[in-house]
């Protein structure tokens, strides 16, 4: 199970990351620009995706990560069941996210890395 901590931890770990409310959501931003939201009513994540990381991501199990039914689904926008997804998967998913909506020299840090996230203590 993955919990509002875990996506904050996680998200913050990122260069450049701030958290801002945005509506009645909890939003991660990258430069200004949303690539994860938190919905704390329906334990939800929903990531900034691009069409083939959507369909990846989607292929694990449509029941836990899906586009949205809308026309943010059709530019990415994936939500994510956070009771039910298996950590390894979230943290993939937030961090393609996050180098999706990143400036390239940011996205670039993280790659380089290859994701540094999963060896720390979240």
């Amino acid at each position: 199970m993955v919990t509002l901590e875990i996506l904050r931890k996680t998200a913050l770990s990122f260069p450049e990351v701030t958290e801002e409310p945005h509506f009645e959501k909890i939003s991660f931003r990258v430069k200004k620009k949303i690539f994860a939201t938190y919905d704390s009513k329906l334990k939800r994540a929903c990531v900034k995706l691009s069409e083939i990381d959507q369909n990846v991501f989607s292929s694990a199990d449509k029941n836990i990560i899906f586009p949205l039914d809308n026309k943010w689904g059709r530019q990415g926008w994936t939500l994510i069941e956070m009771p039910r997804v298996r950590k390894s998967l979230f943290i993939d998913a937030l961090t393609t996210a996050y180098c999706e909506v990143a400036p390239a020299k940011l996205a670039e840090q993280i790659k380089m890395t290859d994701k540094p996230v999963r060896n720390k203590t979240v």
